[in-house]
């Protein structure tokens, strides 16, 4: 008894220590982007700093109209982008998990193969805006690269086949239940746990993307919340290099640089760490579940 109390309060004192180195770089980010700059400017990062200062937050007000457009349009792709995903890649999932779909091994390939190749840049960038027009549109956030996944429709496939019992959907046979019947009454609510983790990787892959708005978007009307904070990181960049003629050096002198580098990462991450929780259970079930029947 005595060994196990000691083991249980060593693991204990680990995983402590592990929570905190994670929670340790947001702790830090949040306190440095309410750091007075000088401050910043003379002792570095400090989870103690000599002085507070809200002028990084009072300069991210000033560009108030433009950020809560970019968060409308973030959320927006967000909500729309994991519904659909998760829609797709479940339906896809349960139709490869039946044996008796025909051609089953040959769609299965196809969507391993596009794990392994893609057609590269250049061609996927003709492809989005020369055949299916989709520059400057939301589409163009929500469609390449995010809206489907073949990791993620390979292990919705593996959790069908192994969660849900084959004899529970033969029954549903045997009282006429159609397929989408079967489909949205018996496995989706049976699947909970594995649809909260894909959904969750799916809020976060949307939230944190950058690139497709890079590549696609020219409109800045049509800036996620991404796209509008590196925008406005190219321009603090490029205040800090040039002097513009004499004419930035007083910019350059009253901007909060550092803060509001870290300000603006504090205002992309805080979404996503107010949510966690509600899906933290959900993805703990969905990831145990895996563990056990894997």
């Amino acid at each position: 008894m005595k060994t196990n109390a000691v083991q249980q309060t060593f693991f204990h004192a680990v995983m402590v220590v592990l929570a905190a180195a994670c929670v340790f770089p947001f702790l830090l980010l949040f306190i440095v982007s309410f750091t007075d700059e000088n401050s910043i400017v003379a002792n570095g990062y400090s989870l103690f700093p000599d002085k507070f200062s809200l002028d990084a937050y009072r300069y991210l007000w000033t560009q108030a109209t433009p950020l809560a457009r970019a968060y409308g349009i973030t959320v927006f792709i967000t909500v729309i982008g994991t519904v659909t995903g998760l829609l797709i890649s479940s339906t896809l999932a349960y139709s490869l998990s039946r044996d008796e779909l025909p051609f089953r091994r040959v769609l299965s390939f196809l969507v391993v193969f596009t794990l392994l190749f893609n057609g590269g840049l250049v061609p996927t960038y003709l492809v989005y805006t020369q055949i299916f027009h989709l520059k400057n549109t939301l589409l163009a956030l929500i469609v390449p690269g995010l809206l489907t996944n073949a990791f993620f429709i390979l292990i919705i496939r593996a959790f069908f086949k192994m969660s849900i019992p084959l004899a529970v959907i033969e029954s549903a046979y045997i009282d006429g239940a159609s397929e989408w019947t079967i489909f949205w009454r018996i496995v989706m609510p049976l699947s909970l746990p594995i649809l909260a983790t894909i959904g969750l990787m799916l809020t976060i892959a949307y939230w944190n993307d950058w690139f497709n708005g890079l590549i696609y978007i020219t409109d800045p009307k049509l800036y996620s919340i991404q796209n509008l904070l590196n925008r406005m990181l190219s321009n603090i960049q490029f205040l800090m290099q040039n002097d513009l003629g004499g004419r930035g050096a007083e910019t350059i002198a009253n901007l909060p640089m550092n803060a509001v580098r870290m300000a603006i990462a504090a205002i992309g991450i805080l979404p996503i760490l107010i949510i966690y929780p509600f899906f933290q259970q959900y993805l703990v079930k969905g990831l145990v579940i895996g563990a056990v029947k894997g």
